[in-house]
């Protein structure tokens, strides 16, 4: 093909190497389908490695599948699909034990039993976890050992379609002989689980790849997203004068076990805020992380764990964190600040993955079942990444009669704004409070950006990142309430009129709408 460096021939094409890509290839493969993965950077440059509380799970006693829904509905704010949550709760079981069979090992307490521990929003404990608070690398060690073929540093650049649905896939990669290569795979299935947003903004929890590249190909193939404005801000993240990029996380879990949340005055954070106090759903606790630092002047708070035993076995990670930049959590007070951790709104799929585009699937983090509504509950993000996985990797077994040849590899121009202007512009007026009048500063910062041909995945990146904080602040100024993980200080309260998702597609003008609104983008 003209313009192509390379070609390939595959029924189903998974973007992205973390969870939800890596279980879907497996399970696509063992029903006979060739599948093609590709992922932009190496085995463990995922979101999923860095996962460090556990996967949320019904636990055998003290426990059911109608307590795990309510603990979800109810962080959701009103907008959860309960029949999305309660297909997705009951796989739970059969997920984990598929990846306990590929070698997955799990935390076991004294009395052989798999060990639970309980985190924000949940009323009992059932979070099962590995390596103490390693639970996502041991989760990227067992499906990387699967041994599924990967094609790193191949960056998805845009999902080609027809009058039929998906055809194929453009990629860019680096050949490691004259910089980057254009590569077209030939496929009726392609399957977008590439990892959150967090790079919109100054400082994550994610790794450097979450640019949210899922979100732009599904828009410029035609897809729909939604709940993009509830954008999950994890409330103790280490904090370090000046960090900026990816910031190491202090698990949830570490106040499941008893650490409590204070001020540089010692006074609780959380007390009177909510009756779980430290352990309210996230959105809560993150607002009152914000609300105390901005009413003391401050860039951070306090987790006391100095009275925990046993901190470095149960935590080495956080422990090894801490310590590398000069804190003893056993003797001292652990500074922590919000950072943006995950996004609870993604591509429109139903549970088994499918989109409203023929072909096209999302998985993960990059989608939007209903399960999270508008505010994930702690983690049941590895739990849907496992269910949803799997399961639209069998979906996909349904286009494996399609025939489809790609017949243009050419890449559009888009907008492309510079990364760091953008992310300062995120940071300061879309983060874990915001209102319309810095929502609009936001808004016009990104019409500024200019188009471009990309011709590198850093240009990808760009584009992807413009266009998806595009549509998070289009959103953003629409949602004139406070909801979940959306906080509006001009609106501080909920309304019931608002009780229902915002769904953003690109118009016949290519424009980003909200077709059930009024209010439409400039892009």
């Amino acid at each position: 093909m003209p313009g192509a460096s390379w070609e390939a021939h595959a029924d189903l094409v998974v973007v992205g190497g973390g969870v939800a890509g890596l279980t879907a290839a497996r399970t696509a493969s063992l029903r006979g389908l060739r599948v093609l993965t590709v992922s932009k950077g190496g085995p463990t440059d995922t979101a999923t490695q860095y996962a460090q509380g556990g996967i949320a799970v019904v636990a055998p006693e003290n426990d059911s599948v109608a307590g795990h829904v309510a603990d979800t509905v109810e962080a959701g704010a009103g907008l959860c699909d309960e029949a999305a949550v309660r297909s997705i709760v009951e796989g739970g079981p059969a997920a984990v034990a598929a990846l306990t069979d590929l070698g997955a090992v799990f935390d076991l307490g004294r009395d052989g039993a798999v060990s639970r521990t309980r985190e924000g929003g949940h009323s009992v404990r059932r979070i099962i976890h590995a390596g103490g608070d390693a639970t996502g690398a041991e989760v990227q060690r067992a499906l990387n050992a699967a041994g599924l073929p990967v094609l790193f540093g191949a960056a998805a650049a845009r999902v080609v379609t027809d009058e039929r649905g998906v055809t194929g896939l453009i990629v860019l990669s680096d050949n490691g002989v004259d910089g980057t290569a254009v590569g077209v795979v030939h496929a009726p299935a392609v399957l977008l689980a590439t990892g959150g947003l967090g790079q919109l903004y100054s400082c994550s929890t994610n790794p450097p790849g979450a640019t949210a590249d899922g979100v732009a190909l599904a828009l410029a193939a035609g897809a729909a997203v939604a709940d993009l404005e509830f954008v999950q801000f994890h409330p103790t993240v280490l904090f370090t004068p000046g960090g900026v990029g990816r910031r190491p996380l202090v698990s949830e879990a570490v106040r499941g076990e008893g650490a409590r949340l204070v001020d540089a005055e010692g006074n609780s954070v959380t007390a009177g805020v909510h009756p779980l106090g430290d352990l309210a759903p996230r959105d809560v606790v993150s607002r009152a992380v914000a609300d105390r630092m901005r009413g003391l002047g401050t860039d951070h708070v306090y987790l006391d764990a100095r009275h925990l035993r046993g901190f470095a076995e149960r935590f080495p990670t956080v422990t090894a964190s801490c310590l590398a930049v000069g804190i003893d959590p056993a003797h001292q007070l652990i500074p922590v600040a919000p950072a943006a951790h995950y996004s609870c709104g993604g591509v429109v799929t139903d549970v088994h993955g499918r989109t409203a585009v023929p072909g096209l699937y999302a998985a993960g983090e990059a989608a939007r079942t209903g399960l999270h509504g508008a505010n994930r509950l702690a983690s049941n993000s590895l739990l849907e990444g496992l269910v949803v996985g799997e399961r639209a990797g069998a979906a996909a077994t349904e286009r494996a009669g399609v025939r489809v040849e790609v017949t243009d590899a050419a890449l559009p121009r888009e907008a492309a704004a510079d990364r760091s202007a953008l992310q300062s512009a995120m940071t300061t007026h879309a983060s874990v409070v915001r209102d319309g009048d810095g929502l609009a500063i936001a808004a016009a910062t990104l019409a500024e950006a200019p188009d471009r041909v990309p011709a590198t995945t850093a240009d990808l990146e760009d584009a992807a990142l413009t266009e998806t904080a595009s549509a998070l602040v289009l959103a953003a100024r629409a949602r004139t309430e406070t909801r979940g993980a959306h906080t509006r200080r001009d609106h501080p309260e909920p309304a019931e009129s608002w009780r229902r998702s915002i769904e953003v597609r690109r118009g016949a003008s290519g424009a980003l709408e909200t077709p059930d609104l009024t209010l439409t983008g400039a892009r």
